[in-house]
């Protein structure tokens, strides 16, 4: 009997790495817009590690990587998961797609943090079966 999902499944050259933002982002960012503005970029998610949670996707082969991570200032009463792309030949896209917010005021009516943290991964998912279609 085979597996069946709703979840896309995402291809086997991207591994899962949810422990810590990898070092080519920050590199990526300094490189593109300068230190000073790339230690605030997305609310500072890349350079101080701490926001979480975090899903990350990452291609050794393509030296490629995929982040989904809270991109909004802590002090917003609006909290919003972004989609952050690292392409093959080098630079940071930010991905745009649904948007997966919710609102700390009120952590318990939906659309949740949980609710918002899904869709944002069920949105990464998609991406990367996208992308794979053009490498």
């Amino acid at each position: 009997m085979g597996y069946h999902s709703d979840q896309p499944l995402v291809p086997a050259v991207w591994q899962r790495h949810d422990t810590e933002i990898l070092p080519l982002w920050r590199e990526r960012l300094c490189a593109k817009m300068g230190s000073a503005a790339a230690t605030r970029y997305a609310g500072g998610l890349f350079f101080e590690d701490r926001r979480r949670p975090i899903a990350q996707w990452f291609n050794p082969a393509l030296n490629a990587a995929l982040l989904v991570g809270i991109e909004t200032s802590a002090e917003w009463p609006v909290q919003r998961f972004g989609l952050f792309y690292a392409p093959a030949d080098g630079g940071v896209i930010r991905v745009h797609m649904n948007t997966h917010e919710w609102y700390p005021r009120t952590p318990k009516q939906p659309p949740t943090e949980e609710d918002a943290f899904a869709g944002a991964i069920a949105s990464a998912e998609s991406f990367l079966q996208v992308e794979m279609d053009f490498i």
